[in-house]
């Protein structure tokens, strides 16, 4: 027999079988589906099997732009130290979290605007409004008040590259084929293609919030266009079957689909937890959908740098080498 899954609004709720799925679905219809056999999650509307007419198109996700992303063209330079350059038709515009720009060709104009310039802004009649609380919620996952935009004015092809604050992978995801929503550790956003909207997602679990990693505030990313989000260290991509859980450093989550379910759980005993290296916690994620892992999260590898900075007033310990500063002219690590 076989079970569905429902999502509405990132809240999953299921197994169902295929009763109950059609009776869920009849109930509402603005959410996403999925079963085993289903590359991805569904909408409703668009699941004949769930009572939808036969060559329904999908609708867009529920506070998704109307208007589509531009289809920007990209390629991803370097290997540990990633950057990626975008190529721009006349007329089409990217986005960049403030800051990030590499290089870009003269033709491409740069404005700086507030929030994330997504045409969602300015829907519903709103105005500067809601172009205050997208901003506001960006300051909430991390992000700057402002986003720039680059724009190509000129005939033929022009570039413009942006790089990430720190060593990592660039991770190039196309939100149409992922269901219009990735939710995504908070400041991984780097650039994407207008129409992009850039917005917030809540842990409700009180557990999760305080020691899942990333706290309750969580980047949303929607929209049907290409962005692309920074991770630390190198990215691996997991798919979970519906049911199918994996415990990891709660760190180590950079990204999943709206429709895997993320909880907490403590690690083992209390020697496990005091000398076992790995904190209190371990996230959980609980398919079914896809999830990104990172192998490096900046906090760890800021961890390192301060432990291993000179301590007060600027004075070397010689990583506790009993040589001291003999050891550091040894090792060529003398400074004068």
């Amino acid at each position: 027999m076989r079970q569905w899954f429902f999502t509405y609004n990132g809240e999953r709720s299921g197994p169902f079988d295929d009763e109950q799925a059609r009776a869920q679905a009849a109930s509402n219809t603005n959410g996403y589906c999925w079963r085993d056999g289903f590359a991805e999650w569904l909408p409703i509307h668009a699941v004949a099997e769930l009572g939808a007419p036969a060559g329904t198109p999908p609708p867009p996700p529920p506070g998704m732009p109307e208007r589509g992303s531009d289809e920007i063209d990209f390629r991803i330079i370097g290997e540990d130290m990633q950057f990626v350059e975008i190529e721009l038709d006349p007329g089409e515009t990217a986005i960049a979290e403030a800051g990030a720009l590499m290089v870009k060709d003269s033709s491409v104009r740069m404005d700086t605007v507030f929030g994330d310039g997504s045409p969602a802004e300015g829907a519903g009649g709103g105005g500067f409004m809601n172009t205050l609380m997208s901003a506001g919620k960006r300051v909430l996952t991390g992000e700057s008040l402002f986003t720039t935009m680059f724009t190509h004015e000129g005939t033929g092809k022009a570039h413009v590259s942006f790089a990430a604050p720190f060593p990592g992978t660039v991770l190039p995801i196309k939100l149409s084929d992922h269901g219009g929503r990735l939710i995504c550790q908070k400041d991984s956003f780097l650039a994407g293609a207008r129409g992009v909207s850039i917005g917030i997602h809540f842990q409700r679990k009180i557990l999760t919030g305080l020691f899942g990693g990333e706290g309750f505030i969580m980047q949303k990313l929607e929209g049907d266009g290409w962005v692309f989000v920074h991770a630390g260290g190198t990215v691996v991509e997991r798919e979970l079957a519906a049911g199918e859980r994996i415990d990891v450093d709660t760190g180590c989550v950079m990204a999943y689909h709206s429709s895997v379910g993320m909880d907490v759980q403590a690690v083992g005993g209390v020697k496990s937890m005091v000398f076992g290296g790995e904190g209190v916690f371990l996230a959980t994620l609980t398919g079914p959908g896809k999830v990104w892992l990172q192998s490096l999260p900046f906090s760890r590898m800021a961890g390192r740098m301060l432990a291993a900075a000179p301590q007060t007033g600027g004075r070397d310990r010689g990583e506790g080498s009993m040589l001291g500063g003999l050891g550091n002219i040894l090792g060529g690590d003398n400074r004068f």
